[in-house]
């Protein structure tokens, strides 16, 4: 069975107890961390597979923490935190979390959202070039089996959950798909967040590979519905 790695930041001793109870209980390896600076040493070091974060540390915002990683990493974050209003959520989307739970939480719908992410960042299909999405004539390349998007021949850092956002349009050409069916197919019946989550997920997309949402070449918006991806695939 593969080894799987989960870093758990929080300085509330209790709750990392609880949620450690329940990982390892499936097979996880967890480890703990209750400053943003023990955090980010157990990142470089371990290389985890996911990361269930906390926002409000001692020394070190978590917002802080999920920057610095996303400098330099894709790997599933899942917040998890007291600050519960919209804003504070797709806040948290925008700096590069790939979900969120609250505080007081269920540690039964921590797990399945842990077990949702892994699924989706961890499962591929056997390696085919014909997995691969390329639009030669505007220089994009998604490649599903490395995980991995180029534009001009550069490789684009995403997140998990924006891979797969653009994945799913891509696949579609010029289908329009509303938010709610971009939140069950992205995230899946174990999240419970708002539509507006994929408007920052959108967002974020379109900055990293260089779409401009008032004339754009590969995401467009359906006004009043949702969003749809513009050119077709390399035939």
């Amino acid at each position: 069975m593969e080894t799987v790695k989960i870093l758990v930041v929080d300085d509330e001793e209790s709750i990392i107890q609880v949620i450690k109870a329940y990982l390892e209980k499936n097979n996880y390896i967890v480890y703990e961390a209750d400053t943003g600076k023990g955090a980010l040493h157990l990142f470089e070091s371990l290389n985890p597979d996911l990361i269930i974060l906390d926002l409000m540390l001692p020394d070190i915002s978590g917002e802080q923490i999920c920057r610095m990683i996303r400098k330099t990493s894709s790997v599933p974050i899942l917040m998890l935190t007291a600050k519960s209003t919209e804003d504070d959520m797709v806040n948290g989307l925008l700096i590069g979390a790939d979900d969120y739970i609250t505080k007081p939480f269920s540690p039964r719908e921590l797990l399945a959202r842990v077990i949702s992410l892994l699924r989706r960042t961890r499962t591929s299909p056997a390696a085919t070039e014909e997995n691969t999405i390329s639009f030669g004539g505007v220089h994009l390349v998604i490649d599903p089996d490395q995980h991995e998007v180029k534009v001009q021949g550069i490789p684009i850092s995403l997140t998990p959950i924006e891979f797969k956002l653009l994945e799913v349009l891509a696949r579609h050409p010029r289908r329009s798909f509303t938010r709610f069916e971009l939140v069950n197919l992205i995230q899946g019946d174990t999240f419970e967040g708002l539509e507006r989550t994929i408007d920052v997920h959108i967002k974020n997309i379109r900055q990293k590979i260089g779409d401009d949402p008032k004339q754009p070449t590969f995401i467009a918006t359906v006004f009043g519905v949702g969003y749809k991806f513009l050119v077709n695939p390399d035939e």
